[in-house]
């Protein structure tokens, strides 16, 4: 056997990089931080800056991403819930779980409402924009139609408290729609909640900074359909406030549109039975003529308009499953009606293509 020269070994030592000798570092070296925790810390660069350069006001009109209003995330009641029923129709799925502080409700969801607005606002002066935002909460109070009282102040620490806390689990795509993956993910990565003390000692909010997840930023600035929401919006209850979101979000330019009460219960969030549903429907619709603002809606048995005038009166009872309730818009009320009476409305169901965003 021929042995290597100490030549030989040491050349090859140089020329193999795997036969190196190991560099010892020194006590100054193994005190520094790992590469990637000496990079920019995105949320503490725009937090320095907060108070000099807020995103807020917002200047534009209100707005959210369609996704947003047509899928239910948010729970309806005041009462604190840690979960919301699984929805699943088949082809998309969404579980919602909160911890002890519970679930976000419709009215934490203007926070995310007012932030989505505030990245439309950049995006359409061409400013750059981040998933850092911060906001003054008397500006975010104004638009939303709240006082800036201490409950105020209160409440919007612990809705930022909810949507930091809660994990989302779905197969909704957020991006460009060529990819997707099973998602879990909290509407705010992380936040901020700053104050000031008032002459009495008394803790004051002032700006919050807000850091959101990947996938709402990525539904707001990926190319989907961002639709306006009317200011009177804030002035509705949580349930007409789903349901203006349905009917904005499917309606488009159609004269109208149709969707089974089972379904629409389903894409409300709500868990009241069929029955009440329907009654809560029914006074809705009887407070006002456009109960929804922009939209109307009225609960038709779909075996009426179906059938003569003459035997509508000894038709047999549908049961509460068939009814579809017709909504439509308040500039288009002749049309739709006259369409629906026709049975030409379109039915919303789990195999329709909505419409896109060149139909709005």
């Amino acid at each position: 056997m021929v042995r290597a020269s100490k030549t030989d070994s040491a050349a090859g030592s140089a020329e193999n990089p795997r036969k190196r000798p190991a560099t010892r570092r020194t006590k100054a070296d193994r005190a520094m931080p790992p590469a990637d925790l000496l990079q920019p810390d995105l949320f503490e660069e725009v937090a320095a800056k907060s108070a000099e350069r807020p995103d807020s006001p917002l200047v534009g009109s209100v707005k959210n991403a369609r996704t947003m209003m047509v899928w239910s995330f948010f729970s309806l009641g005041k009462e604190r819930v840690t979960e919301l029923p699984v929805y699943n129709d088949g082809r998309v799925w969404i579980e919602v779980t909160g911890t002890k502080h519970g679930v976000p409700t419709m009215l934490d969801k203007e926070v995310l409402i007012y932030i989505v607005s505030l990245i439309q606002d950049k995006m359409n002066r061409g400013e750059a924009t981040s998933r850092v935002v911060t906001f003054k909460a008397n500006d975010f109070f104004a638009r939303s139609g709240r006082k800036p009282a201490g409950t105020a102040y209160d409440w919007l620490e612990e809705a930022l408290v909810r949507l930091k806390g809660t994990l989302i689990r779905t197969n909704i795509e957020a991006g460009d729609g060529v990819s997707g993956a099973n998602e879990g993910f909290s509407w705010i990565d992380r936040y901020r909640f700053r104050y000031t003390k008032s002459e009495t000692g008394e803790k004051v909010g002032d700006t919050v900074v807000v850091m959101i997840s990947d996938w709402l930023y990525s539904l707001v600035t990926g190319g989907n359909a961002i639709l306006t929401y009317n200011p009177s919006y804030f002035d509705l209850k949580p349930l007409e406030r789903r349901l203006y979101e349905v009917a904005r979000a499917h309606c488009g330019k159609q004269s109208g549109f149709r969707m089974n009460i089972e379904k629409l219960r389903l894409r409300a969030g709500s868990d009241a039975p069929l029955k009440e549903f329907k009654r809560m429907l029914t006074n809705i619709a009887a407070s006002r003529k456009f109960a929804l603002i922009d939209y109307g809606f009225i609960i038709r048995d779909p075996r009426i308009a179906r059938m003569p005038a003459a035997d509508q009166a000894v038709k047999r009872r549908t049961p509460l499953k068939a009814y579809e309730v017709f909504f439509f818009p308040r500039d288009g009320v002749m049309a739709a009606m006259t369409e629906d009476h026709k049975g030409d409305s379109p039915l919303i169901d789990e195999g329709d293509v909505f419409p896109t965003p060149d139909d709005f």
